[in-house]
Protein backbone atom coordinates (compact mmCIF):
# COMPACT_ATOMS: atom_id res chain seq x y z
CA UNK A 1 0.00 0.00 0.00
CA UNK A 2 1.64 3.39 -0.74
CA UNK A 3 2.68 5.39 1.99
CA UNK A 4 3.42 8.60 0.36
CA UNK A 5 -0.82 8.63 -0.90
CA UNK A 6 -1.30 8.22 2.89
CA UNK A 7 0.87 11.19 3.70
CA UNK A 8 -0.44 13.11 1.74
CA UNK A 9 -4.03 12.24 2.94
CA UNK A 10 -2.78 13.73 6.38
CA UNK A 11 -1.37 16.88 4.69
CA UNK A 12 -4.19 18.22 3.13
CA UNK A 13 -2.51 22.08 3.38
CA UNK A 14 -0.58 21.45 0.35
CA UNK A 15 -3.47 20.93 -2.18
CA UNK A 16 -3.95 24.25 -1.00
CA UNK A 17 -0.81 25.63 -1.57
CA UNK A 18 -2.02 27.52 -4.70
CA UNK A 19 -5.41 28.99 -3.35
CA UNK A 20 -3.83 30.59 -0.52
CA UNK A 21 -2.34 33.25 -3.28
CA UNK A 22 -6.03 34.93 -3.42
CA UNK A 23 -5.52 35.77 0.30
CA UNK A 24 -2.34 38.29 -0.36
CA UNK A 25 -3.97 39.43 -3.65
CA UNK A 26 -7.10 40.20 -1.86
CA UNK A 27 -5.29 42.06 0.66
CA UNK A 28 -3.32 44.33 -1.56
CA UNK A 29 -6.58 45.24 -3.80
CA UNK A 30 -8.60 46.05 -0.09
CA UNK A 31 -5.71 48.43 1.11
CA UNK A 32 -5.26 50.00 -2.13
CA UNK A 33 -9.07 50.82 -2.31
CA UNK A 34 -8.95 52.17 1.07
CA UNK A 35 -6.01 54.00 1.17
CA UNK A 36 -7.56 55.88 -1.74
CA UNK A 37 -10.72 56.59 -0.74
CA UNK A 38 -9.65 57.15 3.39
CA UNK A 39 -9.19 61.10 4.24
CA UNK A 40 -5.84 62.99 3.92
CA UNK A 41 -5.01 62.43 7.32
CA UNK A 42 -5.64 58.31 7.17
CA UNK A 43 -2.95 56.33 6.07
CA UNK A 44 -3.34 52.43 5.19
CA UNK A 45 -0.31 52.09 3.22
CA UNK A 46 1.69 50.35 6.17
CA UNK A 47 -0.78 47.25 5.86
CA UNK A 48 0.62 46.52 2.55
CA UNK A 49 3.90 45.04 4.03
CA UNK A 50 1.28 42.03 5.47
CA UNK A 51 0.87 40.74 2.05
CA UNK A 52 4.36 39.23 1.05
CA UNK A 53 5.07 38.50 5.04
CA UNK A 54 1.86 36.64 4.42
CA UNK A 55 2.93 34.82 1.33
CA UNK A 56 6.52 33.69 2.40
CA UNK A 57 4.65 31.66 4.85
CA UNK A 58 3.66 29.87 2.08
CA UNK A 59 5.08 29.92 -0.88
CA UNK A 60 8.63 30.05 -3.35
CA UNK A 61 10.62 33.43 -3.27
CA UNK A 62 9.44 33.96 -7.00
CA UNK A 63 5.96 33.98 -6.08
CA UNK A 64 6.53 35.89 -2.93
CA UNK A 65 8.78 38.38 -5.21
CA UNK A 66 6.14 39.07 -6.96
CA UNK A 67 3.94 39.83 -4.40
CA UNK A 68 6.17 42.02 -2.85
CA UNK A 69 6.04 43.95 -6.09
CA UNK A 70 2.56 44.47 -6.71
CA UNK A 71 2.25 45.63 -2.98
CA UNK A 72 5.27 48.18 -4.05
CA UNK A 73 3.10 48.70 -6.76
CA UNK A 74 0.30 49.71 -5.74
CA UNK A 75 1.84 51.88 -2.74
CA UNK A 76 2.80 53.97 -5.46
CA UNK A 77 -0.31 54.44 -7.10
CA UNK A 78 -1.72 54.97 -3.95
CA UNK A 79 0.87 57.73 -3.61
CA UNK A 80 0.40 59.40 -6.58
CA UNK A 81 -3.17 59.40 -6.94
CA UNK A 82 -3.52 60.93 -3.18
CA UNK A 83 -0.26 63.39 -3.21
CA UNK A 84 2.97 62.59 -4.95
CA UNK A 85 5.43 59.47 -5.02
CA UNK A 86 7.78 61.93 -4.47
CA UNK A 87 6.04 63.11 -1.08
CA UNK A 88 8.47 62.18 1.70
CA UNK A 89 5.33 59.96 3.72
CA UNK A 90 5.11 57.86 1.33
CA UNK A 91 8.47 58.17 -0.12
CA UNK A 92 9.58 56.06 3.80
CA UNK A 93 6.46 53.81 3.23
CA UNK A 94 7.55 52.74 -0.28
CA UNK A 95 11.59 52.14 0.75
CA UNK A 96 10.31 50.46 3.58
CA UNK A 97 7.66 48.39 1.08
CA UNK A 98 10.80 47.22 -0.68
CA UNK A 99 13.48 46.35 2.29
CA UNK A 100 10.85 44.35 3.52
CA UNK A 101 9.68 42.60 0.84
CA UNK A 102 13.37 41.81 -0.14
CA UNK A 103 13.74 40.52 3.32
CA UNK A 104 10.69 38.01 3.24
CA UNK A 105 11.84 36.89 -0.03
CA UNK A 106 14.84 36.03 1.07
CA UNK A 107 13.26 33.96 4.13
CA UNK A 108 10.91 31.89 1.43
CA UNK A 109 14.19 31.19 -0.25
CA UNK A 110 15.66 29.83 3.02
CA UNK A 111 12.68 27.78 3.47
CA UNK A 112 12.65 26.60 -0.09
CA UNK A 113 15.97 25.15 0.56
CA UNK A 114 14.87 23.51 3.87
CA UNK A 115 11.95 22.00 2.30
CA UNK A 116 14.07 20.38 -0.50
CA UNK A 117 16.39 19.15 1.74
CA UNK A 118 13.64 17.39 3.92
CA UNK A 119 12.08 15.73 0.50
CA UNK A 120 15.26 14.32 -0.30
CA UNK A 121 15.73 12.94 3.40
CA UNK A 122 12.43 11.41 2.90
CA UNK A 123 13.54 10.22 -0.53
CA UNK A 124 16.46 8.61 1.31
CA UNK A 125 13.93 6.76 4.03
CA UNK A 126 11.98 5.59 1.50
CA UNK A 127 14.36 3.69 -0.36
CA UNK A 128 15.58 2.37 3.31
CA UNK A 129 11.77 1.00 3.67
CA UNK A 130 12.28 -0.62 0.48
CA UNK A 131 15.81 -2.25 1.68
CA UNK A 132 14.68 -2.98 5.06
CA UNK A 133 10.62 -3.92 4.92
CA UNK A 134 10.17 -4.97 1.59
CA UNK A 135 6.85 -5.34 0.64
CA UNK A 136 4.59 -8.27 0.73
CA UNK A 137 3.97 -9.97 -2.82
CA UNK A 138 0.18 -9.96 -3.43
CA UNK A 139 -0.26 -13.68 -4.20
CA UNK A 140 2.36 -16.21 -2.69
CA UNK A 141 1.48 -19.66 -3.21
CA UNK A 142 -2.14 -20.39 -2.01
CA UNK A 143 -2.48 -17.21 0.26
CA UNK A 144 -3.27 -13.82 -0.75
CA UNK A 145 -2.25 -11.01 1.40
CA UNK A 146 -1.71 -6.88 1.48
CA UNK A 147 0.35 -5.12 4.66
CA UNK A 148 0.68 -1.51 5.21
CA UNK A 149 2.49 0.20 7.20
CA UNK A 150 1.92 3.70 9.11
CA UNK A 151 4.32 5.82 11.19
CA UNK A 152 3.55 7.37 14.31
CA UNK A 153 5.35 10.93 13.24
CA UNK A 154 3.40 12.42 10.12
CA UNK A 155 6.80 12.68 8.04
CA UNK A 156 8.37 9.19 8.91
CA UNK A 157 8.48 6.65 6.72
CA UNK A 158 10.11 3.57 8.65
CA UNK A 159 10.07 2.82 12.10
CA UNK A 160 10.49 -0.05 14.68
CA UNK A 161 7.06 -2.31 13.55
CA UNK A 162 8.34 -5.02 10.73
CA UNK A 163 7.15 -7.75 8.91
CA UNK A 164 8.03 -10.09 6.14
CA UNK A 165 7.00 -13.02 4.62
CA UNK A 166 9.26 -16.39 3.04
CA UNK A 167 8.65 -18.90 0.21
CA UNK A 168 9.51 -22.02 1.39
CA UNK A 169 9.33 -25.68 -0.69
CA UNK A 170 5.99 -26.71 1.94
CA UNK A 171 4.86 -23.44 2.75
CA UNK A 172 4.94 -19.72 3.62
CA UNK A 173 6.19 -18.35 6.93
CA UNK A 174 5.14 -14.82 8.42
CA UNK A 175 6.48 -12.40 10.92
CA UNK A 176 5.23 -9.11 12.38
CA UNK A 177 7.39 -7.89 15.16
CA UNK A 178 7.91 -4.38 17.15
CA UNK A 179 10.78 -3.58 18.12
CA UNK A 180 10.45 -1.72 21.67
CA UNK A 181 11.54 2.06 20.82
CA UNK A 182 11.95 4.75 18.04
CA UNK A 183 14.10 6.13 15.43
CA UNK A 184 17.08 4.71 13.99
CA UNK A 185 18.38 2.55 16.58
CA UNK A 186 14.46 0.68 16.44
CA UNK A 187 15.00 0.96 12.61
CA UNK A 188 18.44 -0.87 13.44
CA UNK A 189 16.92 -4.10 15.41
CA UNK A 190 14.25 -4.47 13.37
CA UNK A 191 16.75 -4.69 10.67
CA UNK A 192 18.62 -7.75 12.29
CA UNK A 193 15.36 -9.22 13.15
CA UNK A 194 14.78 -9.40 9.06
CA UNK A 195 17.89 -10.41 7.79
CA UNK A 196 17.80 -13.25 10.63
CA UNK A 197 14.37 -14.16 9.33
CA UNK A 198 15.11 -14.37 5.32
CA UNK A 199 18.54 -15.91 6.31
CA UNK A 200 17.27 -18.80 7.90
CA UNK A 201 13.54 -19.13 6.86
CA UNK A 202 14.54 -21.71 4.31
CA UNK A 203 16.85 -23.49 6.34
CA UNK A 204 15.05 -24.17 9.58
CA UNK A 205 12.84 -26.85 8.54
CA UNK A 206 10.59 -26.71 12.12
CA UNK A 207 9.24 -23.17 13.59
CA UNK A 208 10.83 -23.57 16.61
CA UNK A 209 14.00 -23.69 15.21
CA UNK A 210 13.56 -20.90 13.51
CA UNK A 211 12.20 -18.69 16.25
CA UNK A 212 15.23 -19.84 18.21
CA UNK A 213 17.62 -18.77 15.59
CA UNK A 214 16.17 -15.39 15.73
CA UNK A 215 16.99 -15.43 19.66
CA UNK A 216 20.09 -16.77 18.79
CA UNK A 217 20.90 -13.81 16.11
CA UNK A 218 18.64 -10.73 17.94
CA UNK A 219 19.38 -11.44 21.96
CA UNK A 220 23.98 -10.28 21.64
CA UNK A 221 22.89 -7.46 19.62
CA UNK A 222 20.41 -6.00 21.36
CA UNK A 223 22.70 -7.08 24.76
CA UNK A 224 25.61 -5.11 23.11
CA UNK A 225 23.03 -1.93 22.47
CA UNK A 226 22.64 -1.68 25.58
CA UNK A 227 24.49 0.21 28.36
CA UNK A 228 24.85 1.33 32.03
CA UNK A 229 22.61 4.78 32.81
CA UNK A 230 23.86 7.20 34.48
CA UNK A 231 22.99 5.79 37.48
CA UNK A 232 24.79 2.62 36.48
CA UNK A 233 21.59 0.62 36.23
CA UNK A 234 21.65 -2.21 33.91
CA UNK A 235 19.13 -1.41 31.16
CA UNK A 236 19.18 -4.94 28.96
CA UNK A 237 15.80 -5.87 30.35
CA UNK A 238 14.62 -2.90 28.63
CA UNK A 239 15.56 -4.09 25.32
CA UNK A 240 13.20 -6.18 23.04
CA UNK A 241 11.70 -7.05 20.57
CA UNK A 242 7.11 -8.45 20.61
CA UNK A 243 7.20 -11.20 17.51
CA UNK A 244 4.74 -13.80 15.89
CA UNK A 245 6.32 -16.58 13.83
CA UNK A 246 3.75 -18.62 11.60
CA UNK A 247 4.37 -21.15 9.28
CA UNK A 248 1.52 -22.14 6.92
CA UNK A 249 1.43 -24.92 4.90
CA UNK A 250 0.01 -25.60 1.67
CA UNK A 251 -1.30 -29.24 2.08
CA UNK A 252 -3.23 -28.69 5.17
CA UNK A 253 -5.27 -26.13 6.14
CA UNK A 254 -3.90 -25.10 9.27
CA UNK A 255 -1.19 -22.89 10.18
CA UNK A 256 1.62 -23.03 13.29
CA UNK A 257 2.14 -20.12 15.55
CA UNK A 258 5.13 -18.88 17.68
CA UNK A 259 4.25 -15.68 19.74
CA UNK A 260 6.92 -14.12 21.61
CA UNK A 261 4.87 -11.66 23.53
CA UNK A 262 2.91 -10.33 20.50
CA UNK A 263 -0.48 -9.41 20.06
CA UNK A 264 -2.37 -12.46 19.06
CA UNK A 265 -3.83 -12.60 15.56
CA UNK A 266 -7.17 -11.82 14.78
CA UNK A 267 -8.98 -14.86 12.29
CA UNK A 268 -12.07 -13.47 10.20
CA UNK A 269 -14.37 -16.34 9.37
CA UNK A 270 -18.03 -16.10 8.17
CA UNK A 271 -18.13 -12.98 10.13
CA UNK A 272 -17.06 -14.00 13.60
CA UNK A 273 -13.38 -13.09 14.89
CA UNK A 274 -11.37 -15.74 16.57
CA UNK A 275 -8.40 -14.86 18.88
CA UNK A 276 -5.24 -16.50 17.91
CA UNK A 277 -4.43 -16.70 21.40
CA UNK A 278 -1.41 -19.52 22.34
CA UNK A 279 -1.86 -21.36 25.33
CA UNK A 280 2.09 -21.06 26.10
CA UNK A 281 3.73 -17.68 24.95
CA UNK A 282 7.28 -17.70 24.67
CA UNK A 283 9.09 -14.50 26.01
CA UNK A 284 9.71 -11.44 23.78
CA UNK A 285 12.89 -12.03 21.91
CA UNK A 286 16.04 -10.83 23.32
CA UNK A 287 14.63 -11.82 26.74
CA UNK A 288 14.86 -15.34 26.95
CA UNK A 289 18.04 -15.21 28.92
CA UNK A 290 16.77 -12.90 31.49
CA UNK A 291 13.24 -14.83 32.25
CA UNK A 292 15.15 -18.14 31.69
CA UNK A 293 18.69 -18.80 31.32
CA UNK A 294 18.84 -21.29 28.70
CA UNK A 295 15.53 -20.77 27.00
CA UNK A 296 16.92 -19.85 24.47
CA UNK A 297 18.88 -22.97 22.98
CA UNK A 298 15.49 -25.02 24.04
CA UNK A 299 12.88 -25.79 21.63
CA UNK A 300 9.78 -22.54 20.96
CA UNK A 301 6.45 -24.28 21.42
CA UNK A 302 4.66 -24.19 18.25
CA UNK A 303 0.84 -24.20 18.49
CA UNK A 304 -1.41 -25.23 15.64
CA UNK A 305 -4.83 -23.41 14.63
CA UNK A 306 -7.34 -23.76 11.39
CA UNK A 307 -6.67 -21.78 8.65
CA UNK A 308 -9.46 -22.60 6.25
CA UNK A 309 -10.40 -21.53 2.38
CA UNK A 310 -11.73 -17.72 2.53
CA UNK A 311 -9.83 -17.05 6.22
CA UNK A 312 -8.81 -13.66 6.29
CA UNK A 313 -6.13 -13.62 9.13
CA UNK A 314 -4.88 -9.97 10.43
CA UNK A 315 -1.22 -9.56 11.66
CA UNK A 316 -0.66 -6.47 13.65
CA UNK A 317 1.12 -4.02 15.71
CA UNK A 318 0.34 -2.61 19.43
CA UNK A 319 0.35 0.62 17.35
CA UNK A 320 -2.97 -0.15 15.83
CA UNK A 321 -5.21 -1.29 19.26
CA UNK A 322 -3.45 1.14 21.13
CA UNK A 323 -4.47 4.32 19.36
CA UNK A 324 -7.05 6.89 21.44
CA UNK A 325 -9.61 8.87 20.43
CA UNK A 326 -10.32 12.31 21.64
CA UNK A 327 -12.01 10.84 24.89
CA UNK A 328 -8.82 8.29 25.22
CA UNK A 329 -10.60 4.94 23.95
CA UNK A 330 -8.57 2.70 22.66
CA UNK A 331 -9.44 1.38 18.58
CA UNK A 332 -11.84 -1.84 18.95
CA UNK A 333 -10.00 -3.56 16.30
CA UNK A 334 -11.46 -6.68 16.85
CA UNK A 335 -15.24 -4.99 16.60
CA UNK A 336 -14.41 -2.78 13.53
CA UNK A 337 -13.10 -6.13 11.75
CA UNK A 338 -16.49 -8.07 12.81
CA UNK A 339 -18.02 -5.31 11.02
CA UNK A 340 -16.05 -5.21 7.70
CA UNK A 341 -18.01 -6.87 4.69
CA UNK A 342 -15.25 -6.78 1.98
CA UNK A 343 -13.54 -9.56 0.57
CA UNK A 344 -9.99 -8.82 0.06
CA UNK A 345 -6.97 -8.60 2.44
CA UNK A 346 -6.65 -5.10 0.59
CA UNK A 347 -9.93 -3.68 0.66
CA UNK A 348 -9.44 -5.15 4.63
CA UNK A 349 -6.25 -2.83 5.31
CA UNK A 350 -7.84 -0.07 2.85
CA UNK A 351 -10.71 0.60 5.51
CA UNK A 352 -8.96 -0.48 8.83
CA UNK A 353 -6.75 2.08 7.80
CA UNK A 354 -9.04 5.29 7.23
CA UNK A 355 -11.32 4.09 10.10
CA UNK A 356 -7.98 3.75 12.29
CA UNK A 357 -6.71 7.75 11.11
CA UNK A 358 -10.73 9.02 11.67
CA UNK A 359 -10.59 7.28 15.06
CA UNK A 360 -7.70 9.12 15.97
CA UNK A 361 -8.66 12.16 13.76
CA UNK A 362 -6.59 15.88 15.62
CA UNK A 363 -4.10 13.57 17.02
CA UNK A 364 -1.00 11.42 15.45
CA UNK A 365 -0.56 7.91 16.50
CA UNK A 366 0.80 7.10 19.71
CA UNK A 367 2.78 4.53 17.98
CA UNK A 368 3.92 3.22 14.74
CA UNK A 369 1.69 0.67 13.44
CA UNK A 370 1.87 -1.86 10.88
CA UNK A 371 -0.85 -4.69 9.65
CA UNK A 372 -0.67 -7.94 7.08
CA UNK A 373 -4.09 -9.30 5.97
CA UNK A 374 -3.83 -12.86 4.41
CA UNK A 375 -6.46 -14.71 2.90
CA UNK A 376 -6.02 -18.70 2.24
CA UNK A 377 -7.96 -18.99 -1.30
CA UNK A 378 -9.65 -22.42 -2.34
Amino acid sequence: MDLRALNARRHPYYRLRHALLAAPIALIALVTVGDILAPSDVHLGPFLVAAPALTASFAGPRITGFIGAVAVLAQVVVAMVRSSATDLNHTVQIVSLILISVFVTLFAHLREVREKELVQLRSVAEAAQQVVLRPLRERIGPLRMASVYLAAEAEAQIGGDLYAAARTPHGTRLLIGDVRGKGLEAVGDAAVVLGAFRASAHQEAELSGLVAYLEGAVAPDLQDACVEDADGVDDRGEAFITAAVLDVPDDRQTLGLVNCGHPPPLLLRGGRVIRLDVTHPAPPLGLSELVEPGLAAQTFAAETFAFEAGDIMLLYTDGVIEARDDTGTFYPLAERLAAWQGTSPRALLSHLCDDLLSHAAGHCLGDDAAMVAIERLG
